[in-house]
């Protein structure tokens, strides 16, 4: 019945390109719509009672524009151009300073793993060197230098914040998901000693001098805003590398059930999955944070977003219909548990049913394959 009514509409639109005025013409159903703006009159603005003196004040919502053409215009009427949009406000609402009590902290409207390489451009574009990085708990560290090793600005924030010139500093910076989903939340703790001193100052949670790292992250949020304004991308390397974790193995639990053992956290640990998911060769059809599971199906192919059926594949009922789907589904569950300092990737047909070993094995070996 689909193909029937498919030929059936495709036998319309043939018909209706043989000059009936019924369908093209000045009057007709398709008709081209193009110069109706030009006929468009302005209505008086909405008056209101005499006794409301708060309301919010009312603008046009659809005003008609005063430069279009219309029938005193002479010779060829040129469009003109559209006003260039700004981009400010999105902009500077990608970054946002956070503070409580003496505590400061960057919010951004970003996922870890696209603010890791822009915190640590800025901390590189001013002199410091780096020490330690661990992308996997979204955490590097910075040498102990003095501050004539940095630049002039930096040196001049280290100077007003009481460092020394003989004294060394060195920086913590520690990226971590937040509240909201997609979203960040980067916190900045220095550390300083003495000159002529050689002992490892370790890093407190709480700040020790809170105007040096005060400065510092309002110098990084400028600095990130700055690069959001731009328009500056992100290294896909750096995005890649932050949430891939640092062991993988495909072992059996006790019960003989393929595991795929991930050595990070649960919220890196779920990023990299559904990563490595995305690159697979299924279809992912639900997820379900709250509860550490993907759902998908292996039936069906993954979903692109250049996948898009063409107007004659829609036309003739080529795409699959809901029975079809349903009555192929091969429906699994991909779930991550927190065990110790490592998560546990397993796959269940449902909640009281594991997969069959060979199924699980196979879904496990492409996640651990894409994790790379």
């Amino acid at each position: 019945m689909k193909r029937l009514a498919g030929l059936s509409a495709l036998a319309l639109i043939i018909s209706s390109t043989s000059g009936c005025g019924w369908v093209w013409g000045p009057e007709g159903y398709f008709r081209d719509r193009g110069s109706d703006y030009l006929e468009a009159q302005q209505t008086a603005p909405m008056q209101l009672p005499p006794d409301v003196t708060t309301a919010k004040r009312l603008d046009p919502l659809l005003p008609i524009p005063r430069n279009v053409a219309d029938d005193t215009a002479k010779g060829e009427y040129v469009v003109p151009r559209p006003q260039p949009l700004t981009a400010g406000a999105d902009a500077a609402g990608a970054y946002s300073l956070q503070k409580t009590g003496d505590t400061r902290w960057i919010v951004a409207q970003s996922p870890p793993a696209e603010v890791w390489p822009v915190a640590v451009q800025f901390f590189q574009d001013n002199g410091f060197r780096l020490d330690e990085q661990r992308p996997q708990t979204g955490e590097f560290t910075t040498t102990w230098q003095h501050s004539d090793e940095l630049s002039a600005a930096m040196a001049k924030r280290l100077s007003a914040a009481g460092v020394g010139t003989d004294g060394e500093t060195r920086v913590r910076v520690r990226i971590e998901p937040g509240v909201q989903r997609n979203t960040s939340e980067v916190y900045v703790v220095s550390a300083q000693r003495p000159a002529g001193s050689t002992a490892d100052v370790a890093f407190t949670n709480r700040s020790v001098n809170t105007g040096l790292d005060a400065a510092l992250v309002d110098d990084m949020l400028a600095s990130m805003s700055r690069t959001s304004e731009k328009g500056g991308s992100v290294s896909m390397l750096a995005s890649r590398d932050f949430d891939t974790p640092s062991r993988v193995s495909l072992s059996e639990d006790g019960s003989g059930n393929p595991v795929l053992n991930v050595g990070t956290d649960l919220d890196r640990a779920w990023s990299s999955v559904g990563r490595a998911l995305e690159q697979g060769e299924w279809r992912v059809e639900d997820i379900n944070r709250s509860l550490g599971l993907y759902y998908i199906n292996l039936a069906e192919k993954a979903e692109k977003a250049d996948d898009k059926p063409g107007f004659f594949s829609s036309l003739f009922g080529s795409a699959p219909d809901k029975e079809a789907v349903e009555a192929r589904a091969e429906r699994y569950q991909v779930r991550l548990s927190k065990v110790g300092e490592n998560v546990q990737v397993t796959v269940e047909k449902n909640i009281n049913t594991v997969a069959p070993a060979d199924v699980a094995r196979k879904v496990l070996s492409v996640i651990q394959d894409n994790l790379g």
